[in-house]
């Protein structure tokens, strides 16, 4: 992966609360992990709440908790504007950031015929308050559709690198992608109909969640396929060059993640009851082939034989 370095970043898209303080603990979505909440470390901690559903690819639909305001982007323009901006783990994001939705402004419309609504990304450390509720670190990024924001504690690629082992650069543009994609189901209302079908059969609740979880896997694929297509505001290319070890990172990323993988790394059996995000495979096998045709229109995970 080579990003341009004459791409200018816009910080806009970004509402950088990091120090702001605001809120902490797990109150406002539910994570229904038993015991203690805030706190706890290690790696058993960290994929239990991935896999009950507060982890990667959280999708928030409750009401409640205000927001805390827009944070101060004074330091995040100043650094993202510097020659050696690409070199800041922050302005690397905002960047892939701007290439998601640079993508999505076209895509959306000539796919699905709807206008794409921009969205940002909330960088936070340790806790955020959001329409969804109080959020703190452990729940890993997240898209809140009552906000219709992306929330991230970009200390969650340490973890994801060195406690799950996606050590991979392009993990970070992947995540960010996927939570995107909860963005895009929104505006389409696909998240909302998935929810009233939870609430007609709660039997179905985790398999429902699985398919919307693995569409976007595979929304986050076609973003790569076109990646290098997209542009900044001046019509300069994001990313030079993205290339297949890139997207094996990113494969990589979406199986360390499987439902499956975490139970076993958390040493319980594996009980697909449980699953709210898809298989191992599945989530390779759903990114893969947004990546493969590059069309979203392809990412019917709630059709037949799907």
């Amino acid at each position: 992966m080579e990003l341009n370095e004459n791409a200018q970043v816009d910080t806009s898209q970004v509402d950088d609360r990091r120090g702001s303080g605001g809120g902490g603990g797990l109150g406002g979505i539910p994570i229904p992990i038993g015991g203690g909440r805030g706190g706890l470390i290690g790696i058993v901690v960290a994929v239990l709440v991935a896999l009950v559903g507060g982890g990667f690819g959280l999708n928030a639909a409750t009401n409640g908790g205000d927001e805390s305001g827009s944070g101060d982007n004074t330091s995040l323009e100043q650094k993202c504007a510097a020659d050696d901006a690409l070199k800041q783990l922050d302005c690397r994001n905002a960047l892939y950031v701007n290439s998601i939705q640079a993508y999505w402004r076209t895509a959306l419309p000539e796919k699905f015929g709807n206008q794409y609504q921009p969205s940002k990304t909330v960088f936070f450390s340790q806790g955020v308050n959001t329409r969804c509720g109080q959020a703190d670190s452990g729940v890993g990024p997240f898209y809140c559709p009552a906000d219709d924001q992306v929330y991230i504690d970009l200390t969650f690629y340490q973890m994801l690198a060195d406690q799950l082992g996606a050590k991979g650069e392009f993990a970070q543009p992947y995540v960010l992608a996927h939570e995107y994609g909860h963005h895009v189901q929104d505006l389409l209302g696909t998240e909302a109909q998935m929810r009233r079908q939870q609430q007609r059969d709660p039997d179905d609740a985790n398999a429902l969640s699985v398919k919307l979880e693995l569409q976007a896997d595979c929304y986050a694929g076609a973003w790569a396929r076109n990646a290098t297509g997209t542009a900044d505001g001046k019509g300069q290319k994001i990313f030079t060059s993205i290339t297949e070890q890139d997207i094996a990172q990113a494969i990589d990323a979406a199986e360390k993640i499987g439902d499956d993988a975490i139970q076993e790394r958390s040493g319980r059996p594996v009980n697909p009851d449980e699953f709210t995000h898809g298989t191992s495979a599945q989530r390779k096998q759903w990114f893969t082939k947004g990546y493969d045709t590059g069309d979203p229109k392809q990412c019917d995970t709630f059709g037949g034989g799907a």
